[in-house]
C-alpha cells in the first residue's frame, strides 16, 4: 500500500465518508456510525481508522503505515471544528472515546478508552466550560482508571479498592454521592498508584494518550479473550479490527443526562416491544458492567418486572420520544432488530452505536417470521436470518412445570433455557471440571470478558450484579447458555467455597438448576421436559424445506431415535450402525460365541441365535420409517471390541457355548490387533467370515418383507458395505448379498427394491471411486474415518493436542467437527466426479458427524451430494443449513 492510501474515514455533522457497505474496511461499528450519520441521526462526530491499518500493524512489528499520523491529526482537527473545541486545549478541551470495531460483533472482547484528553490542566477547563466541577473530576477519575487498566496495564483492583475504602470511610454507597472535592482526593490517590506501579507519572500529553489508546485497541485484537471468542465463533484473525475515535458526549452531567442500551425488539423472546435499560447521571460502562442496577426503558417493562424506579419513558419522556423515532428509522433501514447504545447529554439524545442485535434462537425465529409477515423481509431472507447452530437452544429439554422445586434465589431472566450442574465460582475451575465431563454452573458477582472460557464451559451462568444488557447476559444469549443476572440477594463468600441467600448456604460442588427464562435458581436437579417445536419454528422450517435441494436423513439404530428423527423432519435413515445392536445385553453372549468359534459351523450356530434379534431390530426401524429409505451398514468394527475381558465374562461365554475357558482365552488373544483401526474390520470381516454378512442381509430382507406385508407400503433397504478399498472387495460381497436378498424375496413371493452400496472412508476408495461405482449403487461418505485416514489422526486421542494446533493457527477448526475442505473435501469431490462418471444416477450422501455441522453442510451442497445424515436432534439444524446453503448459492 502506498503513502497516499486512505487510512482514516470521517463521519458526523450529517455526512460521512463511508457507509454500511464498507463493513470489511471500517468494521461493523465504524460502518454503522457512518450510515447513521448519513441518515441524519444525531451521531457525535469522529473518524474510523481502518482494518487495513490493523493488518499493517501486525505485519510490521506493531508499526503504523506512513501517512497515518498525519491523517489522524487532520481528522481530529475536523472533529474539533465541528463541535467547537480543540484537542488538548486548556479552555475548550475536546475529549474523545477510542473504541474497537471488528466486522463481526465481539461484545466486550476488545478494549475501549473513554474521556481521553483529560489532564490536570484540561480538567479545569472542562469544569469551567460545563459549569459542573463534580462532573469534570468524575470524568477524569474514570479516565485515569480506564487508561491505567487498558493502556498502562496496571492492576485495576488497586483503583477499585481505593475508591471503595474512600466511600466506606464517608458512609457513601453510590458513586453519585461523591462530590467534586471527593473526586479530587480520589484522583490524587489514583495518580499515586500509577506512579508507584509504573515508575513515572500518569501521562499529561493528550497526543501521547491518544496513540497509547490506539495502540491498546489494535493490540487487544490478539488478547486472550478476543482469541478465545474468535475461536468459539469462527471469526478469522486476518479480519482485524478498526479503531473508532469519536467526540465524547456525557451521560454523567447530572440529572438531565443519562446513558443506555436498547433493542428494538426483545432479544430473549423476539416480542415486538422495545427492550433496554438506562442509568441517569452515568457513562456507558456503568450499564454494561453491572456496577449500578439500571432502570427499565419502558413503563411496560418496569411494571412487568415490579420495579419502583421510573422508566426512561416516564423520567425523560421527550428524550424517549426521540429515541422511539430512531428505533423505527433504524429497524426499517436495516430491516433487522437493532442493538443500540445511546447517551443523553443535558436532555439531548446522541446515538453511539447500532448493530444487528444478538438474540436467542427463540427470538431469532420469532423476529424472522414476524418481519416476514410485516413485509420487511421475504421468506427466503427469513430462512437465512436464523443461525442453524442456535437451534440447539430449542432442541433440548426445559424444566418440567409439574416437577417439585426448591427455589434458592431469583434474579433477572437474562437468557432462557434450563440447566443443572455443580456450583463453581471461577472460570478456570469451570473449564477444568467441564473437561473432566462434569456439568457446572458458573456463579459470579459479575462476569467480565476474562470469563469467556468459563462461560463457554459452563452449562449455565448466575451473577449477583448486572442487568439484562450486562456482559453476562449478552454473552450468554449469544452462546445459548441459560443465565440469571442481577440476583441481588446472592452473597459469594470471599473464600469462593460457598454462597448465601438470606441465610441459606450453598456450597461449591452442590447441584443447582437454573431457569433462565424465569430468572430463578433451584436446589438440586429439576426434571425436564421435551420442547414443543411448533408455531414460529414449524413455519420457518416449512419455508426452509421449500428452499433446500438436499434431503436430510438421520443416523439412528433404535426405534426411539428413529421416531425422534422423523418427528424432527428426517427423510429416512442415512446410517444404521448394526454393531450398536450387537452390544445389547440379550445378545452379547451369542455374539461372543460367534466370534470365538473356531469353525464356520460354530459361527453359524451362534449367528442363528442372533438372526431373529437382528430381524426384530430392523422391523422396528422399518416400521417407524415406512415409506422412507433406510441405509444399514453391515458389521464394521473389529471383532475384538465385542470380546470378554474379565474372567467372569469368559466363564459366562464358556458356559453358554460349552467351550473350554482356557481355549476361549487363547482365541481372544489371537484376535487382538496392534492397530485395529486399520486392521481386520469392515468388509474384511465379510470376506473372512461371509456368514456374518449373510445373516445380517437375511435379517434385513426378512424384516423388509414383514413390514411390506404388514403395512402394504414399500420399504427401501440400502445395504452398505463398510471400509471398501478395492472394487474387488465389493464385487465379491455383492454376489453373496444379492443371492441372499433374492432368495428371501422368492421365499416371501414379493418384489422389493433394494440397493447395495459402500461407505467411502478411505483415501484409496475416493481416488478409485470410478471403479468402485461399477459395483456400488450408492456412496455414503463416512467422513469421520475419512478424516482419520486422511490426516493419520485418531478421533479418540487427538483431542489432547488439537487445541494447541488451533491456538497456533495450524487448524482453524477441529477437522472432526467441521470438514477439512482442502484435504478431505478434495477427496470427496474426486469421488463424486469419478463415481458419477461411471454411474450417473449413483446416490450420494454423507453420514459422518459433519452431516450435522452447518459449515460442513455448505461444502456438501457445493459438492452436489444428494443428502446429509446426522444425529436425530440435529435434523432441524441440517434442514435449515441445507436451505441456507442452497439460497447462498443462488
Amino acid at each position: 500500500m502506498s503513502e497516499n492510501t486512505k487510512w482514516v474515514y470521517g463521519f458526523g455533522g450529517g455526512s460521512a465518508e463511508g457507509d454500511a457497505s464498507m463493513k470489511n474496511l471500517l468494521g461493523g461499528k465504524g460502518a454503522n456510525l457512518a450510515e447513521m450519520a448519513s441518515l441524519g441521526l444525531p451521531v457525535p462526530p469522529g473518524f474510523t481508522i481502518t482494518t487495513d491499518v490493523c493488518s499493517e500493524f501486525y505485519a510490521n512489528d506493531r508499526k503504523y503505515p506512513e501517512g497515518l499520523k498525519a491523517q489522524v491529526s487532520e481528522a481530529l482537527s475536523k472533529v474539533g471544528k465541528t463541535v467547537g473545541m480543540d484537542f488538548g486545549d486548556k479552555s475548550k478541551p475536546l475529549l474523545v472515546s477510542v473504541r474497537s470495531g471488528a466486522r463481526a460483533s465481539m461484545p466486550g472482547m476488545m478494549d475501549t478508552v473513554l474521556n481521553l484528553g483529560l489532564t490536570d490542566e484540561t480538567v479545569d477547563g472542562l469544569a469551567k466550560l460545563s459549569g459542573d466541577a463534580r462532573f469534570a473530576y468524575d470524568s477524569y477519575r474514570r479516565f485515569i482508571q480506564m487508561y491505567s487498566d487498558v493502556v498502562l496495564e496496571l492492576d485495576h483492583h488497586a483503583f477499585e479498592e481505593l475508591l471503595e475504602t474512600y466511600k466506606e470511610g464517608r458512609d457513601y454507597f453510590l458513586d453519585t454521592e461523591m462530590t467534586a472535592d471527593d473526586w479530587v482526593k480520589v484522583i490524587a490517590g489514583y495518580k499515586k498508584i500509577v506512579e508507584e506501579q509504573l515508575g513515572r507519572p500518569f501521562p499529561q500529553d493528550p497526543e501521547e494518550q491518544l496513540w497509547g489508546a490506539i495502540d491498546a485497541v489494535f493490540g487487544s485484537w490478539r488478547n486472550d479473550r478476543a482469541n478465545t471468542y474468535r475461536r468459539l465463533h469462527h471469526i478469522p484473525e486476518s479480519w482485524g479490527t478498526a479503531v473508532n475515535v469519536q467526540a465524547m458526549v456525557f451521560g454523567n452531567m447530572g440529572e438531565t443526562s443519562a446513558t443506555g442500551v436498547a433493542f428494538t425488539r426483545d432479544p430473549s423472546t423476539g416480542d415486538n416491544h422495545y427492550y433496554g435499560e438506562f442509568l441517569i447521571n452515568a457513562q456507558g460502562e456503568d450499564v454494561v458492567a453491572g456496577i449500578r442496577t439500571p432502570q427499565t426503558l419502558t413503563k411496560r417493562a418496569r411494571e412487568a418486572q415490579g420495579e419502583d424506579e421510573p422508566s426512561m419513558e416516564e423520567a425523560m419522556p421527550d428524550a424517549y420520544g426521540e429515541l422511539v423515532k430512531v428505533f423505527e428509522k433504524l429497524e426499517n433501514h436495516y430491516r433487522d432488530m437493532q442493538d443500540i447504545e445511546f447517551t443523553i447529554q443535558d436532555k439531548k439524545l446522541w446515538m453511539l452505536q447500532t448493530r444487528n442485535g444478538k438474540r436467542t434462537a427463540k427470538a431469532a425465529l420469532k423476529i424472522a417470521v414476524d418481519m416476514c409477515k410485516e413485509g420487511l423481509i421475504k421468506e427466503n431472507e427469513a430462512v437465512c436470518r436464523v443461525d442453524p447452530h442456535s437451534l440447539d437452544q430449542l432442541l433440548h429439554p426445559s424444566l418440567d412445570p409439574d416437577a417439585p422445586r426448591d427455589q434458592v434465589l431469583t434474579g433477572l431472566p437474562a437468557s432462557p433455557g434450563a440447566a443443572s450442574g455443580e456450583v463453581v465460582f471461577n472460570s478456570d475451575e469451570a473449564e477444568r471440571l467441564a473437561q473432566e465431563g462434569k456439568a457446572v454452573i458458573l456463579v459470579r458477582v459479575e462476569t467480565s470478558p476474562e470469563d469467556i472460557h468459563g462461560m463457554h464451559a459452563a452449562k449455565g451462568i448466575v451473577t449477583a450484579r448486572g442487568g439484562m444488557t450486562s456482559h453476562a447476559a449478552v454473552v450468554a444469549r449469544g452462546m445459548g447458555r441459560p443465565c440469571v443476572c442481577g440476583a441481588g440477594d446472592l452473597k459469594i463468600d470471599k473464600s469462593e467455597t460457598f454462597f448465601t441467600v438470606a441465610g441459606r448456604k450453598v456450597q461449591k460442588g452442590d447441584t443447582v438448576t437454573i431457569d433462565g427464562a424465569e430468572g430463578r435458581v433451584y436446589a438440586g436437579a429439576v426434571p425436564t421436559v421435551q420442547p414443543e417445536l411448533s408455531g414460529d419454528f414449524a413455519e420457518l422450517m416449512t419455508w426452509a424445506d421449500k428452499a433446500r435441494r438436499m434431503r436430510v436423513r438421520a443416523n439412528a439404530e433404535t426405534p426411539h431415535d428413529a421416531q425422534v428423527a422423523r418427528d424432527f423432519g428426517a427423510e429416512g435413515i442415512g446410517l444404521c450402525r448394526t454393531e450398536h445392536m450387537f452390544f445389547e445385553a440379550d445378545r452379547i453372549i451369542a455374539v461372543r460365541e460367534m466370534i470365538l468359534a473356531e469353525s464356520k459351523k460354530g459361527r453359524e450356530e451362534a449367528l442363528a441365535k442372533i438372526l431373529p434379534m437382528q430381524r426384530s431390530d430392523f422391523e422396528k426401524l422399518f416400521r417407524v420409517m415406512t415409506g422412507l429409505p433406510v441405509t444399514i451398514r453391515l458389521l464394521d468394527p473389529p471383532l475384538h471390541e465385542f470380546l470378554p475381558h474379565s474372567d467372569e465374562e469368559i466363564e459366562e461365554v464358556a458356559k453358554s457355548s460349552s467351550m473350554d475357558a482356557q481355549l476361549l482365552k487363547d482365541r481372544a488373544h489371537k484376535l487382538k490387533e496392534f492397530n485395529p483401526m486399520l486392521g481386520h474390520r469392515g468388509c474384511r470381516l465379510g470376506v473372512s467370515y461371509p456368514e456374518i454378512y449373510e445373516m445380517q442381509v437375511r435379517a434385513i430382507m426378512e424384516a423388509a418383507c414383514a413390514i411390506k406385508k404388514e403395512t402394504g407400503e414399500d420399504v427401501t433397504p440400502e445395504i452398505m458395505v463398510p471400509l471398501v478399498a478395492k472394487r474387488e472387495e465389493l464385487a465379491l460381497l455383492k454376489v453373496r448379498i444379492d443371492e441372499i436378498a433374492l432368495s428371501v424375496l422368492k421365499e416371501n413371493n414379493l418384489k422389493l427394491d433394494y440397493l447395495i452400496g459402500t461407505m467411502i472412508e478411505l483415501p484409496r476408495a475416493a481416488l478409485t471411486a470410478d471403479f468402485i461405482a461399477e459395483e456400488a449403487e450408492f456412496f455414503s461418505f463416512g467422513t469421520n474415518d475419512l478424516t482419520q485416514t486422511t490426516f493419520g489422526l485418531s478421533r479418540d486421542d487427538s483431542a489432547s493436542f488439537l487445541p494447541d494446533y488451533m491456538r497456533q493457527g495450524v487448524f482453524e477448526r477441529d477437522p472432526f467437527v467441521t470438514l477439512d475442505r482442502e484435504g478431505v473435501g478434495a477427496l470427496v469431490k474426486i469421488a463424486v466426479e469419478k463415481g458419477r462418471k461411471t454411474r450417473p444416477d449413483i446416490k450420494l450422501g454423507i453420514c459422518g458427524e459433519h452431516g450435522g455441522d452447518p459449515d460442513s453442510i455448505r461444502f456438501v451442497e457445493d459438492a452436489g451430494l444428494d443428502y446429509v445424515s446426522c444425529s436425530p436432534y440435529r435434523t432441524p439444524i441440517a434442514r435449515l443449513a441445507a436451505a441456507q446453503s442452497k439460497l447462498q448459492q443462488s
